[in-house]
């Protein structure tokens, strides 16, 4: 049974804008989810004065000293005064946050065109507040000095998974070439240089070691940017067909890290099979899916938790080619978080308009041979928010 099916009507994609990720020192995050809100009410074929409730998805987290961005969507244009506008927040999960409620805000009937948007501005901060700002989604290392940071938490996993499993550096090597390779062609990305298997499998100066096992090629850039999507209830004769979303799922782990297995990420596997049963539809039928890969170790568990292989066997997804573009399975043609970048607000937004852009066939470089299913995967803290979707071409 689909959404349609359940609950008697659709939730469309009707239109989408995207940033430049990056190091946007000319652009305030004001400018940012204008130009991104602006672009996708536009691609929608509808007036601002259509939108009938607004989500921005943010983190912050001291980051900015700015701590309630949720009307400046209305700068967009003065239709868009009075209109609800509401901020969600769950760490780098929070543009998915908000997509889904913006979903239910269709659902419920409260709403016939809801504007997502998910932004975050992030390098004008400091290192050290940009790390104790990410340290804030975790409970055991929330206001604790830390010289690792969140690449510390990651670099515990994969040392759990090791212990558990074998090692993983050179499959993580793999990893990020991969996605590297795969941001060269995503106009959108921070990083478009394909830097080859050697480099990121090996310890050197310019790839050093940042918290063992995980190397500077494991971990995604610390950025600047935003996205925005329409969504509607029936086609708005956007300037694209629109996207059906057909299945949705979240789940939340324990906070607290002793209550987790972590390699497991469990309720990450609880969010892809809401999402997958919802749709009706199993992951043999999706042609391909952009995950939370924040780190590489995060890809190789998502290989798992997604059912794709069965525990301790996320290389194999790797090493016989299931993941790569002309896989059966492409992961992260969009380059990923690891080279498209994690401006951690946006990402989730993000998600899902590089794969409605896939989904009809407006993805240029990036544009794989006729999708028709997706499944978006994107992620908070270790394990901790998940969220999933599932999008099909009409």
């Amino acid at each position: 049974m689909s959404l349609r099916e359940q609950f008697g009507k659709d939730v469309l994609l009707t239109g989408w804008g995207h940033s430049r990720f990056g190091k946007l020192t000319d652009e305030t995050l004001e400018s940012l989810i204008v130009q991104v809100a602006t672009e996708a009410i536009g691609n929608a074929g509808i007036e601002p004065g259509q939108i009938d409730e607004i989500y921005l998805g943010q983190f912050n987290s001291g980051m900015m000293p700015l701590a309630f961005p949720s009307s400046l969507a209305l700068q967009v244009s003065e239709q868009l005064a009075n209109v609800p506008s509401t901020r969600v927040e769950n760490a780098c999960a929070s543009g998915s946050a908000a997509f889904q409620q913006g979903t239910k805000s269709l659902l419920a009937g409260t709403a016939k065109t809801v504007l997502v948007i998910g932004a975050e501005k992030m390098t004008q901060a400091g290192a050290d507040v940009v790390g104790a700002a990410l340290l804030g989604a975790d409970y055991d290392m929330a206001g604790k000095a830390s010289s690792t940071g969140f690449t510390g938490l990651f670099a515990e996993v994969a040392k759990h998974y090791e212990k558990r499993y074998g090692p993983v550096s050179d499959v993580l090597g793999t990893i990020a070439a991969k996605n590297h390779r795969n941001g060269v062609d995503n106009p959108y990305a921070q990083l478009r240089k394909d830097l080859g298997e050697e480099f990121c499998r090996t310890v050197s100066d310019k790839n050093p070691m940042v918290a063992d096992p995980l190397r500077r090629t494991d971990c995604s850039p610390v950025s600047d940017g935003a996205a925005a999507v329409v969504l509607s209830v029936a086609p708005t004769g956007g300037a694209t067909a629109p996207v059906r979303l057909a299945g949705f799922g979240q789940a939340n782990d324990f906070f607290p890290a002793a209550r987790r297995d972590p390699t497991a990420f469990t309720a990450t596997r609880v969010s892809w099979q809401r999402a997958l049963g919802m749709a009706g539809v199993g992951l043999d039928e999706l042609d391909f899916a952009e995950v939370h890969d924040c780190f590489t170790i995060a890809e190789l568990l998502m290989y798992e938790a997604m059912g794709l292989t069965e525990p301790g066997q996320g290389a194999r997804a790797v090493q016989e080619g299931w993941v790569f573009k002309d896989g059966k399975l492409p992961i992260n043609v969009s380059g990923g978080l690891k080279a498209k970048g994690h401006p951690v607000g946006a990402t989730g937004v993000s998600q899902h308009v590089i794969a409605a852009m896939q989904l009809t066939g407006t993805a240029g470089g990036m544009q794989l041979a006729n999708p028709r299913r997706a499944a978006v995967q994107n992620m908070g803290g270790v394990g901790i928010a998940n969220y999933v979707s599932v999008l099909e071409a009409l």
